[in-house]
């Protein structure tokens, strides 16, 4: 696309000439022409609206001309092009909002917008958020050096945005043309406009198709996907973020407590991350509602696998906080159920460990009933994505705070509590927690006293499973697709065969384990991937992986 004065019936006005492959196939006028400050546009430039339906013989071509014009890709079927021109985006309701909601995904803007101090950020931010009203790749290029320097400069700022996203931006200033590109994924964009019902669609017959042809290469990707995208790359943003997610939880329990009436809060302490996030949520709803922090009732239950490094944090950490603290043993009851059921207990299947996991749960739900009080539930966003529970035993609770959150997320939330909430004795052990391996600690520890069962060794690293997740749910991400992004994400971390193997591990485990999801206690949503049944996800219990089963399988002869 080029900016150019156009001549059409005896009026002037200020266009962009689309050409493809070498032909001209359109060209469409500037709307809205300022004409204040140092802009005089209108002493030379008509207003394109209400040009429709026209054409114009230019340069030899004869083609449309009009403001009702959108270049309609012929070979992919997501690709829909409109234009606007520099004020145009500047407009209460700029011509792409019409434009993207008649089907256009990609934007294009021909500016020249002169520099003041200040007007690139606002200028960035009106190209990122006229991208996420949109739900479009919105791309801007803005005259540079060359430009009359009489009055004004033009530092040649180019920008392009994805659904809200800054994928790329030109260094200003340059003494030569500047050029920037990168990748846009269009099928995020088409998911998205599926997904969001409230994006409705502008009477398409207002505008006129014009088809066109795109190159397709095969070239290697060029954008770059984060390795655990539910973590802004942004240090401030990560601080502001985990902020947020800590007032959600803190208010999301603090309703539930005063609506109905509650007398206690019920935890088991593990020592671990989750339990630990909770328990610190659960201080800060008696401080926000001015109740005494005893009302918490923190218990300990060590069983056959529990740590000493396990046990200790979390008697430190109750401690250190102020709130009651009880421990109950697990072992002699377990035992006890195992001779009931006829159980080997030298057998370590997954009845030793889910037998632990239950009890625990009783004794929580039996002392909310005698404390007149609620089970706050512990488990995370990624143990549910990947059915990670015990069902009916750390699966249920009465309220969940953590199941909006991803594990490699619920990290960064314990470090800024940590560092921005408490000191001290609790400062210090929440650091040594931050240090601990995920493990469910069913099975015993070494002889040294050490954790045997890591959870990462058993069904995979988090942050991937965090990247398959979020891609998926997020993004409506294909298998195929997700399979090689992801082999370009992490190829300097895991081998292919490796992240091939917890991809497709990712898939069985997501799909065959919605049953406990199906089920699952009420807690907040903090961020655009959630897995409540009764909101964002609503999948059936049953389904079938068998179909995801397959792709894996054809994924993996086309790589063989």
């Amino acid at each position: 696309a080029i900016g150019a004065p156009i001549e059409f019936n005896n009026k002037l006005y200020y266009c962009a000439v689309i050409i493809n492959r070498g032909t001209l196939i359109a060209i469409i006028p500037k709307i809205y022409l300022p004409n204040y400050n140092e802009f005089y546009e209108q002493r030379w430039f008509n207003s394109g609206a209400g040009i429709k339906g026209c054409e114009i013989d230019y340069c030899g071509y004869h083609v449309p001309f009009g403001t009702d014009i959108l270049m309609r890709c012929q070979n992919n079927s997501n690709l829909i092009v409109g234009v606007e021109l520099c004020e145009d985006l500047w407009a209460v309701i700029p011509p792409s909002s019409y434009l993207s909601m008649a089907g256009a995904t990609l934007i294009l803007n021909l500016s020249a917008s002169n520099d003041l101090v200040g007007k690139s950020q606002y200028r960035r931010e009106l190209v990122v958020n006229q991208s996420a009203r949109c739900l479009a790749a919105y791309v801007y290029a803005s005259a540079g050096y060359g430009e009359s320097t009489t009055d004004l400069v033009f530092g040649g700022h180019c920008l392009i945005a994805e659904n809200g996203k800054l994928l790329r931006e030109s260094e200003k200033y340059l003494l030569q043309g500047g050029l920037i590109f990168t990748d846009i994924d269009l099928d995020i964009i088409s998911h998205d406009r599926r997904k969001i019902n409230t994006f409705e669609a502008e009477n398409q017959n207002r505008y006129r198709d014009v088809p066109f042809l795109a190159y397709q290469r095969h070239n290697e990707i060029e954008r770059s996907y984060q390795k655990q995208p539910f973590v802004p790359q942004e240090d401030n943003e990560v601080l502001r973020r985990c902020e947020e997610i800590f007032n959600i939880q803190t208010i999301g329990l603090s309703k539930r407590i005063q609506h109905i009436g509650s007398k206690s809060m019920l935890i088991g302490v593990s020592g671990g991350l989750d339990s630990t996030l909770a328990l610190l949520v659960c201080v800060k709803t008696c401080e926000k509602l001015g109740l005494d922090k005893k009302m918490i009732k923190a218990v300990t239950m060590p069983g056959f696998g529990t740590t000493d490094r396990t046990y200790q944090n979390a008697v430190e950490l109750i401690e250190s906080l102020g709130v009651d603290f009880s421990e109950i043993s697990i072992e002699e009851a377990c035992r006890l159920h195992f001779r009931n059921i006829g159980h080997d207990e030298s057998i370590r299947d997954i009845t030793y460990e889910n037998t632990q996991a239950r009890e625990r749960t009783q004794i929580l739900m039996d002392l909310a009933n005698m404390h007149e009080g609620i089970v706050v539930g512990t488990g995370d966003l990624s143990e549910l994505a990947m059915g990670w529970s015990t069902y009916n035993g750390d699966h249920m609770s009465m309220y969940g705070v953590n199941s909006g959150i991803p594990k490699t997320l619920i990290r960064y939330v314990v470090k800024w509590v940590s560092e921005n909430q408490f000191s001290g004795d609790t400062r210090k052990v929440l650091l040594d927690i931050l240090d601990t391996p995920v493990s469910p600690e069913l099975l015993p520890p070494d002889s040294e006293g050490k954790i045997t069962q890591k959870t990462e060794d058993l069904i995979g690293p988090y942050e991937l499973h965090d990247f398959f997740l979020y891609h998926t749910v997020r993004n409506g991400m294909q298998p195929s697709k997700l399979h090689s992004i992801a082999q370009m994400t992490f190829r300097d971390k895991y081998t292919k065969e490796y992240i091939y193997t917890i991809l497709r591990r990712f898939y069985w485990r997501f799909i065959t384990q919605q049953f406990k999801r199906s089920c699952l206690p009420d807690g907040p949503k903090v961020g655009t991937v959630c897995l409540s049944p009764r909101g964002d996800w609503r999948m059936p219990s049953d389904v079938s992986v068998e179909l995801w089963m397959d792709e894996m399988d054809r994924i993996k002869e086309e790589n063989a």
